[in-house]
């Protein structure tokens, strides 16, 4: 990835630069979100507030399983009345297939009354109505208002990222800054429902926000790096809290609050993926059918390691979310790094969600292809950058099992 000297940086023409390598110099462009609320019932005390107009009309995109083991959809629909909901889409499978996001596309599309989305569940119902949004203005130059009510703490609500999986299995993403959702619904009462091993996983997903952000080359220094550091230390308090009491409502707001400050305040002109283990994420979860909660599980703890070996400037950032977790710094900052590491698999284990790829079912004989997917290279690579980042992944690869 090449990035441009931050005292010499084109505007392209829009007055933003890109975001600097320098953390004491640059821009920082915050996303497009209008309003986050949080807290028992805001759902059903503000959502109809957050519609654009007093004749808008709804389109509801969600999965089986709250649809039909839950009344929260239901109940969401009533709230919005024959006025306001123009329908609902409740088949969204893991991983966002295209095939159904075309299909809803299709519905919202020959309806000019919608004019808003409403995503409720995890990262796969709230990836599909982005790109929904992003494929409707395509079509018909309509860009809808999306409002979003997580159920998981995939923080899919924090990026103008939305994922897709193809027929063939490979995993997509478009990122663009019309995708940022317009309002986000922190309510713990659509998340009770959710499985624990779940809530759980997307846990340690968000977790993985916050440590990449750490070693970003362009994150900010403040608020993105800042912030999340503090989402870390929250996220090692409130999982073991959330086991102990998965019904307690404060605690399930508290970790929607931390989830957020993992990644909601990485900026608009930041350049590039989040990190090696989100790219391993995405070359392990839709090809193989595992939930990017334990793809984290799996790649973040190695990833850490690798990641303080690749330069000083890695290392120190890494070390110093020591603190945060309740550790002293040794002065040391690559063994400092693994003790990071070490903590971070020991937070897994605390929580149950020890795992690896022969537990998910992935031969070995896979190693090379999660390779070439995790880093976008012919095997072996062709340069020698290339060459070097390939081996160094294809090493940790063979760690996963």
């Amino acid at each position: 990835m090449t990035y441009q000297d931050p005292r010499n940086v084109s505007t392209g023409g829009i007055g933003k630069m890109q975001a600097s390598l320098s953390p004491l110099y640059g821009q920082y462009v915050p996303n497009k979100l209008k309003s986050l609320y949080y807290g028992s019932d805001v759902v059903k005390l503000h959502l109809l507030s957050c519609l654009p107009s007093e004749t808008s009309k709804a389109f509801i995109i969600t999965g089986t399983s709250l649809a039909t083991s839950t009344s929260l959809i239901k109940d969401l629909e009533e709230l919005l009345s024959p006025k306001h909901h123009a329908g609902t889409y409740a088949g969204i499978k893991a991983h966002s297939p295209q095939t159904q996001i075309d299909d809803a596309t299709s519905i919202i599309s020959q309806d000019e009354s919608i004019d808003t989305i409403i995503s409720v569940g995890g990262g796969s119902p709230m990836d599909s109505a982005k790109n929904m949004v992003y494929q409707v203005r395509e079509a018909t130059g309509r860009l809808l208002s999306h409002i979003t009510i997580p159920t998981t703490l995939s923080a899919g609500e924090c990026t103008p990222g939305a994922g897709f999986t193809k027929e063939d299995g490979v995993k997509g993403i478009r990122f663009h800054a019309d995708l940022y959702v317009s309002y986000i619904f922190y309510d713990p009462k659509f998340a009770l429902p959710t499985p624990p091993t779940l809530w759980l996983s997307t846990g340690i997903r968000a977790l993985d926000h916050a440590v990449e952000t750490q070693y970003h080359p362009s994150a900010t220094w403040i608020p993105s790096k800042m912030i999340a550091l503090n989402a870390i230390a929250q996220l090692f308090r409130l999982l073991p809290a959330y086991v102990a009491n998965p019904t307690n409502e404060d605690t399930i707001t508290a970790c929607f609050l931390a989830v957020y400050a993992s990644l909601g305040f990485f900026g608009q002109n930041i350049q590039g993926g989040l990190g090696l283990s989100h790219s391993l994420g995405y070359a392990l979860g839709s090809p193989y059918g595992i939930g990017h909660g334990y793809t984290s599980c799996i790649s973040l703890p190695p990833v850490v390691k690798l990641k303080a070996r690749e330069s000083k400037q890695n290392a120190a950032s890494i070390a110093a979310i020591l603190p945060f977790i309740g550790e002293e710094q040794s002065g040391d900052d690559v063994a400092d790094a693994d003790l990071v590491s070490e903590r971070i698999t020991g937070l897994i284990e605390q929580i149950g969600l020890k795992t690896d790829l022969t537990a998910q079912g992935v031969s070995k004989s896979e190693a090379d292809i999660i390779a070439a997917r995790a880093t976008r290279l012919p095997f072996g690579g062709e340069t020698p950058d290339e060459k070097q980042l390939w081996k160094s992944v294809r090493e940790l690869v063979d760690t996963l099992w």
